[in-house]
């Protein structure tokens, strides 16, 4: 199984710099539809599916390796390495920020910078430390998840698309849930939701955009203050929006905030 087929890569795009644009956790490349093509002209962009979603091999799962995100982390330095041609601008949602971010802090020399959207280092409310959620929370998600996978994510994609102006969203991203293996998603789910990468953010290097919404269930404003004080290489941008989907929901919005901060880069 080549790479092109196992994260089933697509490339377009023309320019002196790559950038590469990765999902959340239950969604697949489409899900940048508003705003990849934005940046096709002066840029090679790079979309892929994280192994076990979309329309990647789900034959490649590997339960061991992608037990933490340092698995996928290396599979988004394979993906540099073969399809990257200049600096390398990483742009990713949720989980994927943090799949980035440690691929960055792993080959800093490959990346110029990174571009968070809805990031969240840990889920999990933890002494001064405000996640959203309490470890009672995440396994009563966790729980529900395992026992009604449809259930939940029926009832779980509208709540974190938010949007209500948009209910097509909604629909859109529960479809994409439901779509998704339920082995893996489970698998997976616990493997976002568990994961807790503070200590991670004293060591990034490369120039970082956060970018989050003022109002996100899975991710609150605290979380994003909270990573632009330990993050010395950072920015953060705050858009008006309801949900953990700015990139669907406000990708105006959301353009705009990554393009002052490519032109503060020089990128």
């Amino acid at each position: 199984m080549n790479l092109l087929q196992r994260n089933n890569v697509s490339v377009a795009g023309n320019g002196p710099a790559t950038m590469i644009f990765s999902h959340g956790f239950g969604c697949d490349q489409t899900m940048w539809r508003y705003v990849a093509p934005t940046f096709e002209g002066r840029y090679r962009t790079v979309l892929f599916d994280l192994v076990g979603s979309g329309g990647s091999d789900l034959a490649s799962y590997d339960y061991q390796k992608y037990g933490s995100l340092h698995g996928y982390a290396s599979d988004v330095l394979q993906i540099v390495e073969a399809f990257a041609t200049g600096p390398v601008i990483f742009i990713g949602h949720s989980v994927s920020a943090t799949i980035g971010m440690l691929a960055a802090i792993e080959a800093p020399q490959r990346f110029a910078a990174n571009v968070m959207v809805g990031p969240s280092p840990s889920f999990i409310n933890d002494g001064d430390y405000v996640g959203g959620f309490s470890q009672a929370d995440i396994e009563d998600l966790l729980e529900t998840l395992e026992n009604n996978f449809l259930g939940w994510s029926s009832a779980m994609a509208p709540a974190i698309m938010g949007a209500p102006e948009q209910p097509q969203l909604s629909a859109e991203l529960t479809n994409s849930f439901c779509r998704t293996d339920p082995d893996i998603a489970k698998h997976f789910a616990r493997v976002t939701f568990l994961a807790d990468h503070r200590a991670d953010l004293p060591r990034v290097t490369t120039p970082t955009l956060i970018l989050q919404s003022d109002d996100d269930l899975l991710a609150p404003v605290c979380v994003g203050e909270y990573m632009h004080r330990t993050i010395r290489t950072s920015r953060l941008a705050i858009v008006k929006n309801i949900g953990h989907c700015p990139h669907l929901s406000a990708p105006s919005a959301s353009v705009d905030a990554i393009e002052s901060f490519l032109h503060e880069t020089g990128l």
